[in-house]
């Protein structure tokens, strides 16, 4: 049996995971979906203080309370930056990375360093009565739809379970500093085929920091491929478990 810690993306909740975790739980394994303070049910703690910081702390402190050890670490989008500083401050307890469609930041990266569309969020806000409050993207035109979903039913349910980002997660570095998180395994998970027009992707080095070759799987869907596509989800996350 393996844990799975699955770190959902900025705007979005525990709740986003609903789909895939019947099917890993089905395979024997445990399975976690923490909502990141400001989000899920923890919405009413948003506020302009939670930072990034604020989430990695989140998810340390259940690894710590729930005294998890060989933890496969899934983060999805945002959820790279969290993931990344998780595993830099408990290396010892993560048995794999996993950048799900993520963010995979270097050492003093911000989210808007690595997907630089995220300063213009930042800065629509500081334009507003609420500068720290960035509410979620907008649905996009057919193949973008709202995070990639595109059915009707499905956006509709998205939209219940979306909530603001504060925009100190976006603005504050990642801080990576302990050799140890380098031997940890690496795996990449693109979601292919309805990309945004425009978007380019930071390519994935050859070699992981552990010295062994990358692993790169796609993934044949939108952003939100929890959602869209959760058995081929989670037939990829059962080859690591």
């Amino acid at each position: 049996m393996s844990t799975y810690l699955l770190v959902h993306g900025a705007w979005h909740s525990g709740q986003a995971w609903e789909r895939l975790v019947p099917l890993l739980t089905a395979a024997g394994h445990r399975v976690l979906t923490p909502s990141l303070t400001g989000h899920g049910d923890k919405a009413h703690l948003l506020g302009p203080e939670v930072g990034l910081d604020t989430h990695v702390d989140d998810v340390v402190g259940l690894i710590t309370d729930e005294g998890l050890t060989e933890v496969v670490l899934v983060g999805h989008s945002y959820g790279g930056l969290v993931i990344s500083s998780v595993a830099d401050r408990v290396p010892d307890r993560i048995a794999q990375l996993v950048y799900l469609d993520a963010m995979v930041p270097e050492d003093g990266e911000t989210a808007a360093d690595i997907l630089p569309v995220t300063q213009v969020l930042i800065d629509l806000a500081a334009q507003s009565d609420t500068p720290w409050r960035i509410p979620p993207l907008p649905e996009l035109p057919p193949p973008g739809g709202l995070f990639g979903v595109t059915d009707p039913t499905d956006i509709a349910w998205l939209r219940t379970t979306l909530s603001d980002q504060s925009a100190l997660t976006l603005r504050q570095p990642v801080r990576l500093g302990n050799p140890a998180a380098h031997a940890i395994p690496r795996t990449h998970i693109h979601c292919v085929g309805s990309e945004p027009e425009g978007f380019e992707r930071r390519p994935v080095p050859a070699t992981q920091p552990n010295g062994t070759p990358a692993q790169v799987w796609e993934l044949e869907s939108g952003h939100d491929c929890m959602i869209t596509v959760p058995g081929e989800l989670a037939e990829l996350l059962l080859k690591l478990g």
